[in-house]
């Protein structure tokens, strides 16, 4: 069910940071192979109780979970999730966390921490109120009932539900309709998104005011404008 170990997650960090970093890639899919999207962390093998001393815990949290999560919302090419069965725990928060999220029919999310005690971590009480709101996210946190895609889907978790046989064909779709577009505008279009659900209007519409400053800037907006006058399809190359 691809319960998520350090060094996978590590290996997941070094990835996302990397197709920030290379010119050549201009969109990137996640999704798992097997039963299950991702079941959570893997716990197995973990420090016993009693070893623990304050703080190991919480700089466990931040430099593990919270640092994936963070190498996928800051990642400066579109990432789609392609969610192919459960999603539980922070592989529920790694799908929310990509800008686009394809679901299949068969996947179901799980917030299951209240299960095990424990309060949502790898980013999900900063993800999940963002994107159905405090009191949904309560309900689904609260009671750690798995959510079928179709209801994932009503709530705005997810942005399409395919059937299984179909996932991965339409996220390679997806993906290559991205991959064809203008790369540094969508990269700033997802800073200024992403950035503009913490911030007041003045500072939001300043970084939108910048970002523009900088996309007239780039060779795809120039042939972009180029190509409205002269009434023929742009040729994107992410530069």
């Amino acid at each position: 069910m691809n319960a998520l170990t350090p060094g996978q997650r590590d290996h997941l960090i070094e990835l996302f940071d990397a197709a920030s970093a290379d010119h050549g890639v201009r969109a990137v899919v996640l999704t798992a192979t097997g039963r299950g999207f991702c079941a959570g962390a893997d716990l197995r093998g973990g420090p016993e109780a009693g070893e623990r001393v304050a703080g190991d815990v919480a700089r466990l949290v931040r430099l593990g979970a919270q640092r994936l999560i963070t190498a996928v919302l800051d990642c400066e090419k579109p990432v789609v999730a392609a969610v192919n069965g459960t999603a539980a725990g922070i592989g529920a928060h790694l799908a929310y966390a990509c800008d686009l999220v394809l679901a299949a029919d068969s996947a179901r999310f799980i917030e299951v921490f209240v299960r095990r005690g424990l309060v949502p971590d790898g980013g999900g009480a900063y993800l999940l109120p963002r994107l159905v709101g405090p009191r949904r996210a309560k309900e689904l946190m609260f009671f750690g009932d798995a959510l079928t895609a179709a209801d994932a889907e009503r709530l705005g978790l997810v942005n399409r539900v395919v059937p299984e046989d179909e996932l991965e064909k339409t996220a390679r779709s997806w993906a290559e309709r991205l991959a064809a577009g203008p790369t540094r505008s969508l990269a700033l279009t997802k800073q200024l998104v992403n950035a503009s659900l913490d911030t007041d209007r003045a500072t939001a519409l300043a970084a939108e005011a910048a970002a523009q400053e900088i996309t007239m800037t780039t060779a795809d907006a120039r042939d972009g404008v180029r190509a409205f006058v002269e009434r023929r399809a742009p040729g994107f190359h992410g530069r």
